[in-house]
């Protein structure tokens, strides 16, 4: 009868305890910090990293990232999600626009991912988001982010500041990198909605892929993307905010372009491959078409193949509120956050009923 040496029993014990261990970790889907949330890449690992930041006092990006994180993980993508931070340091307050939780995650990121608005960051968290961004990491773009920030004339980093009238960056971070910065509401704000069409000549781009026509709630933005950029959708404005809603003819011709691709190249020869929509409210995202659309261009933006047939499917207990300056859910922290979790299970600011305004 053969018998183990003790070595090799321990060994042999060693390596069930390093399996059993590899199996919790590929099982764990998130870990819950104390100001962010990290949701661990699940199937096929893809080795990319993507830092999704939230932070904008009114479309709800706070309950849209955690979301997307969730959606993005299950492609092979590690995703970190950031938000900003209220005075406690525990639960969070989209109006603080000098917050950002946990920047040391945009050391090693390969994408960030912005849903934000205004945010006046620390020096030494813009030395690290520039740092980031010069290393020619990905970039996507939601809603507010043409006019992510708001950063005074005698700050080192000024030309980051929507408005910016410099001669370089003249237009902000929003203009120079994104490709637009904050125009106009094109559409009638939170009373006409947003019917978006793939643009002709777009339909075989792999980031529209399985894409069909995308409506949300939030308004058309006016948009004129900086040259050279390749605009994927135009966005149609509805008379309401219901889906069935007519168009509204003398509004959409031309239609607003709504989302786009476009690239940023520093100095230093490093290059930002860039996807910009201007739609992206919390709500919005319950469109399968637009997580569709998100999910294929951080494939495409990050050099991977798109998949045929993406999983964009709604996380279970996603419960988005209408946007509303002001109308968070609060006393949250990122944890509630996960679908499903209590800030989902909280009421949330209602679409308002308009049938009988003009």
């Amino acid at each position: 009868m053969f018998h183990k040496s003790p070595i090799s029993l321990c060994a042999f014990v060693l390596s069930l305890i390093a399996f059993n261990v590899g199996d919790v970790a590929a099982e764990k889907k998130v870990t819950s910090n104390r100001d962010h949330l990290i949701f661990h890449p699940q199937g096929e690992i893809n080795g990319k990293h993507i830092v999704l930041i939230a932070g904008d006092e009114e479309y709800r990006s706070e309950e849209a990232m955690p979301m997307m994180g969730e959606v993005l993980a299950r492609h092979g993508f590690k995703c970190t999600v950031l938000f900003s931070m209220g005075n406690d340091g525990k639960t969070i307050d989209p109006n603080k626009q000098t917050s950002l939780s946990y920047p040391e995650a945009l050391n090693s990121a390969d994408m960030v991912f912005l849903n934000i608005r205004f945010r006046n960051w620390p020096d030494e968290t813009m030395a690290k988001f520039q740092a980031t961004l010069e290393r020619g990491v990905a970039v996507m773009a939601l809603r507010t982010s043409t006019h992510a920030f708001k950063i005074g004339g005698k700050s080192k980093y000024a030309r980051y500041g929507t408005g910016y009238k410099g001669k370089e960056w003249k237009g902000g971070f929003g203009r120079e990198v994104l490709g637009e910065t904050w125009v106009n509401h094109h559409g009638h704000h939170a009373f006409e909605g947003c019917r978006a069409r793939v643009e002709t000549g777009q339909e075989n781009n792999p980031i529209m892929k399985g894409v069909g026509e995308i409506f949300v709630t939030s308004d058309v933005y006016g948009a004129n993307p900086k040259q050279p950029s390749t605009i994927l959708m135009r966005g149609n404005v509805t008379k309401t905010l219901k889906p069935e809603s007519e168009e509204i003819t003398a509004k959409n011709n031309p239609a607003q372009p709504v989302v786009w691709t476009r690239e940023y190249s520093w100095p230093n020869g490093n290059t930002n491959k860039v996807l910009t929509t201007t739609m992206g409210a919390g709500l919005d995202l319950v469109d399968d078409n637009l997580r569709l659309l998100l999910v294929n261009a951080a494939h495409e933006r990050l050099g991977l193949p798109v998949p045929n047939k993406a999983d964009a499917s709604l996380p279970a207990g996603y419960k988005p509120s209408f946007y509303k300056l002001g109308k968070y859910r609060k006393g949250c922290t990122p944890e509630d956050f996960i679908s499903g979790g209590k800030a989902h299970q909280m009421p949330a600011y209602p679409i308002p009923d308009r049938s009988a305004k003009k």
